[in-house]
C-alpha cells in the first residue's frame, strides 16, 4: 500500500503499510506519537503514546505508564483519511516516520496536511 501526503501544494508518496505520526502539543509542549496501519478500510490507529499530561490532554482510561510515556490502544474505526491543521504557530509541524526515515509537514501556515491512500487520491 502507499500513503499520499498532500501538503503545501505537493504530493509525497510513501510506499508503506505502517507509519508513526508525531507532534508536540502547542500549549503543554508535550510529545505525542501514534502508530498507524494502512488497511483496505483506511487508516487504523494501532497504538498511541503521550509524554505527559495536562491542558485537556489527559491519558485515556486504561493507559499505562511506560518509560515516561502514557501508552494506550484507541478503539476507533479506520479513517478514510487523516486531516492535520497547519497553523504555523506551533514551532514545528507533523512528523511522519516510516522505514527508519522521517519527514516533517505543516511547519508553516498553509492548507491542512492530508494523508490518504494513494489509490483514492487525485494525482
Amino acid at each position: 500500500m502507499s500513503v499520499c501526503i498532500l501538503a503545501a501544494g505537493k504530493i509525497t508518496v510513501l510506499a508503506v503499510a505502517a507509519f508513526t505520526l508525531s507532534w508536540t502539543h502547542s500549549v503543554e509542549r508535550t510529545r505525542w506519537e501514534e502508530d498507524w496501519r494502512v488497511t483496505s478500510a483506511g487508516f487504523q490507529i494501532v497504538k498511541a503514546r503521550i509524554q505527559g499530561s495536562g491542558a485537556g490532554m489527559e491519558p485515556p482510561e486504561g493507559s499505562r505508564l511506560e518509560q515516561g510515556w502514557w501508552v494506550y490502544s484507541p478503539n476507533v474505526n479506520a479513517l478514510p483519511r487523516i486531516v492535520l491543521a497547519a497553523s504555523g504557530t506551533t514551532g514545528e509541524g507533523w512528523t511522519v516516520c516510516a522505514k527508519d526515515s522521517c519527514m516533517v509537514f505543516g511547519a508553516a501556515a498553509d492548507d491542512p496536511v492530508v494523508l490518504q491512500k494513494c489509490e483514492n487520491s487525485t494525482q
